[in-house]
């Protein structure tokens, strides 16, 4: 069975996907403040957690970044009232799966939420049947250990966002592979964030910056003019 946590203060919206998440067999939780929603994030163990971004005590961006930080990388949903692209954009940086917009229909909420449990249980067959997938991918001096979600450089630990490490990963297992934008965009975020290509530009200069000796001469994430990035196969 599924556990869902619900991180809502308005106290109908959060009733009312409740009700749904039991239709789908699934078990819910709820909180109504930011405080309470990290604790229960922090103590029990979730298949997906369902955000609001305005929320009393702690916001729901500041949420979700602690949650990563915590290295907890349960799927997460955001909620919001805003549209603005930048509030969107931030969202994603800070490592949600997903982001609605207030006012959504239940029927989107839904196709959503089974799209991530889809994406989830596509990830566990990949695993259980590719046992023998390398762990540790290692180029020169530096090191990426796929199931500790840890990235070395020259022995020294980096620290990347959920997004920069899974970004880094498609591409290192993958070298010489040329991604465009909108490639990257659909295999590491999604296909719900069409239209973001920009963001990918953020992330590989974020990564580039914490990985690369030098930045004006990249040594692994290559840039395939007029196409995309890739990962250098000559190391």
């Amino acid at each position: 069975m599924k556990k869902v946590l619900i991180v809502e203060d308005d106290r109908n919206i959060a009733d009312l996907l409740f009700l749904h998440l039991e239709d789908m067999d699934c078990e819910v939780d709820t909180a109504y403040d930011g405080k309470t929603g990290l604790e229960k994030s922090q103590r029990y163990s979730y298949s997906l957690i369902i955000l609001d971004v305005m929320l009393p005590g702690m916001d729901g961006m500041e949420i979700c970044r602690r949650i990563r930080e915590s290295e907890n990388y349960t799927p997460i949903m955001m909620l919001t009232a805003k549209s603005e692209e930048l509030d969107k954009i931030q969202g994603l940086e800070n490592g949600a799966d997903d982001y609605l917009t207030k006012p959504f229909s239940v029927r989107e909420f839904l196709a959503r939420v089974k799209a991530i449990f889809r994406r989830q249980e596509m990830n566990q067959e990949s695993k259980e049947s590719n046992p023998d997938e390398v762990k540790l991918l290692e180029f020169g001096d530096l090191s990426i250990d796929r199931q500790k979600r840890k990235v070395s450089l020259k022995g020294v630990r980096k620290d990347l966002t959920p997004k920069e490490f899974d970004l880094l990963v498609l591409l290192a297992s993958n070298p010489g592979r040329s991604y465009n934008r909108e490639q990257l965009l659909n295999l590491v975020w999604g296909y719900e964030f069409s239209g973001y290509e920009h963001t990918v530009n953020a992330h590989v200069n974020r990564l580039r910056g914490k990985i690369e000796p030098q930045l004006d001469k990249p040594q692994y994430i290559l840039t395939t003019w007029g196409v995309g990035y890739r990962f250098n196969d000559e190391l």
